[in-house]
């Protein structure tokens, strides 16, 4: 049985830390990233869970089918914020999670369509 993080974030900004030309700050009590000065992830604590937020396009499709199905899990916004709550009892799926992220910061990063194999370190 795989040990359960207190903290299922890390893993998340530690992943975001590691992609190219990544700049870390903060926004309210966020940690912020961007890439060429385009931020494409937040992620922290907020009211006893956590929350994420992603800048998608190809999988706003998918966002939003999971917010119909669950709106207090997840939320789309505008211009193509996805906005996802979890905690560690019930974590974002480390697949879903990792697909959006690299999404989101490909398309910050000019990138173009998010293909297939892992962003460039």
């Amino acid at each position: 049985m795989a040990k359960r993080l207190s903290n299922p974030s890390d893993l998340m900004r530690d992943t975001a830390r590691a992609m190219q030309s990544v700049d870390e700050g903060t926004s309210c009590s966020q940690s912020a990233f961007k890439v060429k000065g385009k931020a494409f992830f937040y992620v922290g604590e907020q009211g006893g869970r956590f929350k994420a937020m992603f800048k998608l396009d190809q999988s706003l499709g998918e966002a939003q089918d999971m917010a119909d199905e669950a709106p207090k899990d997840v939320q789309v916004g505008k211009n193509g914020w996805v906005t996802a709550r979890f905690s560690t009892e019930q974590p974002m799926p480390s697949r879903l999670w990792k697909k959006w992220l690299k999404e989101s910061y490909k398309s910050a990063a000019g990138q173009g369509p998010v293909t297939s194999g892992e962003p460039r370190n």
